[in-house]
Order: structure tokens, then C-alpha cells, then sequence
């Protein structure tokens, strides 16, 4: 018969998806030790084994649970009824509020694909994807005159943007939600000015 998971099995998942993000964040991957991320989340490494058969495991479940619920949230926003301008602060706000509380796995997706099998990489590159997608098709959205033959402009825009947010964490990683919705709606007027610009 097979063993019924515990009521807490989900809760005691995430402590330890948050343990082993501050410890990869910390440590680096290669330096880790799953002894050291038993003992960040406050379990026996026995006990952790019972949830993951390795750090490789670990990390993958860290990004995949960082980079689905991130994409998720994007894609779930309504902007059907927002003006383009709207919809790039809508988006910014959505991604600062999601990184706060994540900068540790922030940091660790940065370097940690490079530890994963190449069809995990690719699952989380997949989600990387749809929000560029979902991204690239705002700000072509508020300047078609620019981007409507231009892919390579739109690509280059699409990770501008993404990078005047991505790197918040490193001045400001401690801002609250009022904080970050000032930056959001700062850097979504940076694109929309510059983009009329060119």
C-alpha cells in the first residue's frame, strides 16, 4: 500500500524550497551540502531526502516552482481592458510584487541552470519565453511604428525592460510593495518615453 503524504507535506515543501534558495544563494550550488540544507530548514537529512533524492532535484523544483508561479501571475493579469501605456505598468508592478520575498531565488536562477539536464533547462527556459512573448508584444503594442519590422529592436526593448527589473534586488532588494510600485511605474515610463523617442 502506499504511503499517505502527510497533511504538512506541502508547507514543510516550501520551507525547504526557501532553505535551500538561501543556502544555493549563499554557498553556490557546488559548495552546498544537503547536511547544510537539512539543517537551514530545521529537518533531519534524512528527513529531507524524504522529499528530494538530491541537491539536482532540489534546484530543479526551486527554479521550476520560482519561474511557473512567475509566469503564471503574468499571464493570468486582465489586460483586456487597458490602454498599452496600462498594460507595461501593469506588468512591471506585477513582476516587482512577485520578486519581493524571492531574491534569494532570484539569485540562484541566474546560476543555476547551468547545473540542470538540458530538458529541465529547457522547461524553465519555456517559461522564460511566454513572459517575453507576453512582454514583447506590450511594447510593440505602444510603438508599432517602431517594432512592426524590426525584431531585433523588439528583442533588445523586450530585455531592457526586463533587466531594469530583474536587477532591483541588488539596490533595492528590502523596498516594500509601496516602494516597488513606484520603481514599476518609474521604468515603465523610461521604456513608453524612450520608445517615443526613436
Amino acid at each position: 500500500m502506499a504511503r499517505t503524504q502527510a497533511k504538512d507535506h506541502g508547507a514543510k515543501r516550501d520551507s525547504i524550497l526557501d532553505a535551500a534558495a538561501r543556502v544555493f544563494a549563499q554557498q553556490g550550488f557546488d559548495r552546498a551540502s544537503m547536511s547544510a540544507l537539512a539543517e537551514e530548514a530545521g529537518i533531519s537529512k534524512a528527513n529531507i531526502y524524504h522529499y528530494y533524492d538530491g541537491k539536482d532535484a532540489l534546484l530543479f523544483d526551486l527554479l521550476d516552482s520560482h519561474l511557473r508561479d512567475l509566469r503564471d501571475r503574468l499571464m493570468g493579469l486582465d489586460l483586456s481592458s487597458r490602454t498599452p501605456p496600462e498594460k507595461l505598468d501593469l506588468i512591471a508592478t506585477e513582476l516587482l510584487l512577485a520578486y519581493q520575498g524571492a531574491d534569494n531565488a532570484h539569485r540562484v536562477q541566474s546560476a543555476g541552470m547551468a547545473h540542470l539536464p538540458d530538458e529541465q533547462v529547457q522547461i524553465l527556459k519555456d517559461y522564460q519565453r511566454e513572459m517575453v512573448r507576453l512582454v514583447a508584444s506590450v511594447i510593440r503594442e505602444n510603438a508599432p511604428e517602431v517594432f512592426n519590422d524590426a525584431p531585433r529592436k523588439l528583442r533588445a526593448a523586450t530585455m531592457s525592460f526586463f533587466g531594469m527589473l530583474n536587477w532591483h534586488y541588488m539596490w533595492a532588494g528590502g523596498a516594500g510593495e509601496a516602494e516597488r510600485r513606484v520603481y514599476a511605474a518609474h521604468v515603465a515610463d523610461l521604456m513608453i518615453s524612450g520608445l517615443k523617442a526613436l
